[in-house]
């Protein structure tokens, strides 16, 4: 727990950058640091502290309650992988679902069959550890989507689907551009 604590603690920062792009799409013509778009991923670049991040919105998003689909007011819905060389991160994977989530819930994630689990903080998930982020790259490098079903604190089952087109490619931008 620890490690999801100093996570969000080290999120700060990238948050608060983040709060100010309306969606990725929007953020791509919108934001003055996006340094570049590789397929569905954007990269984008902060100075001062520097954080180099990679970003996508999914491509498909299902809401169902109690078994039914339903429409449902969501904030932004964004899969990151950030660098942040002052702090010695390094692919930090997190995912706002544009909700608060289930108190003591979690995310599932599903990479071309393979599972991992995200703990939630508020509307913020992350792996536990910086070994279940390497894992969970791994797979994006390797994948064609990322499915990731999340429930909200009014008990709604989200189901996010991000394109992994292009997630190499920006994950090496990013490398280049926020090496440690």
């Amino acid at each position: 727990m620890t490690s999801l604590v100093l996570k969000s603690v080290q999120c700060v920062g990238l948050c608060a950058s983040l709060t100010l792009l309306a969606t990725a799409a929007t953020a791509q013509q919108q934001s003055t640091n996006r340094v570049a778009a590789k397929t569905n991923w954007s990269v984008f670049v902060e100075d001062n502290p520097t954080e180099c991040w990679s970003v996508s919105a999914p491509e498909e998003t299902v809401n169902t309650k109690d078994g039914r689909v339903v429409a449902v007011n969501r904030d932004d819905i964004l899969l990151l992988v950030s660098n942040r060389p002052g702090s010695n991160v390094s692919h930090e994977i997190s995912f706002t679902g544009g909700y608060t989530f289930q108190s003591g819930s979690t995310v599932n994630v599903n990479i071309g069959g393979s599972e991992f689990e995200l703990f939630t903080d508020g509307s913020w998930a992350w792996p536990a550890s910086p070994s279940d982020d390497a894992k969970i790259v791994t797979s994006m490098q390797r994948g064609a989507n990322a499915i990731l079903t999340a429930r909200s604190s009014r008990g709604t089952v989200t189901k996010d689907t991000f394109s992994l087109l292009g997630f190499t490619a920006a994950l090496e931008e990013a490398d280049k551009r926020c090496s440690r």
